[in-house]
C-alpha cells in the first residue's frame, strides 16, 4: 500500500476481450485526508466499477462512472474510502460497450448507471460480494465480455488507422491515413469522432503525449523527450504537459524500482 493508502493489483484482460481492454484493475484506497489529482489524458477510455465513498470528478460526486477520451486532464478528489474495478478500454471497446457515438463522451464523466443502465447497478454488486481482488478481478472479466458481445460491431477501418497512430507515437498525419483508406479527410474525421471520439489530429496529439510522458518517466531528459515524440521545441512539450497532463515535464519522475505489490 502506498503512502496515500491506495492499494491494487492489476490482471491481464482474457484473449477475448483484449481488443477492447487494455487494463484491469482491482484497488482500494484508504486516504487519511482527502487526495487531490491531475488525471491526464489518456488514448482510452475509463470505467469505474466502484463502491464505499463516493469521488469527486471534476466537480461531480460518483461511485461508479464511465469517461471517453478527452484532450484536457481532469481533476478528481479522493474524500473517503473507496474501493472496487477500474476498466482501461480502447476507443472501440468503449464505443461497443456503451452503445454509443464516442463524441457524447468526448471530455465528459457520467455516471454509470446514466450509460450501461440495470447492468452497471448489477457488476457493482456482484464486485463488491467479491472478496478475494483476483476472483474479482476475474468476473469483471466475464462481465465485461458478456456486455461486449451485446454491443454494435465496429468495422475495420477506423480500428487499422488507430493503431498506425498508436504504432508512430501520434506522428502519422491525418492525410496519410485518410489516403491508405480511400476516404476524405472529412470522412475520416466523421468516423474517428464516432468510434473514437476525438478527430485523427487531435487523437495524435494525446498519443504523442502519452509516448512522452512514458519515455520521462524512464529517465529520459525532456529535451531529448521533446526530439524524440516530434515537438516543436521544449516550449512546446511544456505547454502540452499542462494542457493534457495538468504537471511539467519536470514533475514527471522515473518510476520507482523494486516497488512492493499489493496482496
Amino acid at each position: 500500500m502506498s503512502a496515500l493508502g491506495l492499494a491494487m493489483v492489476e490482471a491481464v484482460p482474457s484473449a477475448a476481450l483484449r481488443p477492447y481492454v487494455t487494463r484491469l484493475t482491482a484497488y482500494r484506497e484508504r486516504p487519511g485526508a482527502p487526495v487531490t489529482r491531475a488525471e491526464p489524458a489518456m488514448p482510452g477510455a475509463v470505467l469505474i466499477l466502484a463502491f464505499g465513498t463516493p469521488m469527486e470528478v471534476d466537480g461531480q460526486r460518483l461511485t461508479a462512472f464511465a469517461g471517453g477520451l478527452g484532450d484536457r486532464f481532469t481533476v478528481t478528489r479522493t474524500p473517503g474510502p473507496t474501493e472496487g474495478v477500474q476498466v482501461f478500454l480502447t476507443p472501440f471497446g468503449a464505443r461497443r460497450l456503451h452503445g454509443l457515438p464516442m463524441r457524447h463522451l468526448t471530455n465528459r464523466v457520467l455516471p454509470a448507471g446514466e450509460l450501461l443502465g440495470p447492468w452497471a447497478e448489477a457488476a457493482v454488486e456482484r464486485l463488491a460480494a467479491t472478496p478475494s481482488w483476483r476472483e474479482r478481478l476475474a468476473l469483471a472479466d466475464r462481465l465485461l465480455l458478456a456486455r461486449l458481445r451485446q454491443g454494435p460491431e465496429v468495422g475495420p477501418e477506423v480500428p487499422w488507422a488507430w493503431a498506425r497512430l498508436l504504432e508512430s507515437g501520434g506522428r502519422v498525419r491525418a492525410p496519410e491515413l485518410a489516403a491508405a483508406l480511400g476516404w476524405s479527410h472529412r470522412h475520416l474525421v466523421a468516423r474517428f469522432q464516432d468510434q473514437v471520439g476525438l478527430p485523427p489530429k487531435t487523437a495524435a496529439r494525446v498519443i504523442r503525449f502519452g509516448r512522452a510522458a512514458r519515455l520521462l518517466r524512464s529517465g529520459a531528459a525532456p529535451a531529448l523527450v521533446a526530439a524524440e515524440c516530434g515537438f516543436y521545441d521544449q516550449a512546446h512539450l511544456n505547454r502540452e504537459f499542462r494542457a493534457l497532463g495538468g504537471v511539467t515535464p519536470g514533475q514527471i519522475s522515473p518510476r520507482p524500482r523494486g516497488g512492493r505489490a499489493a496482496s
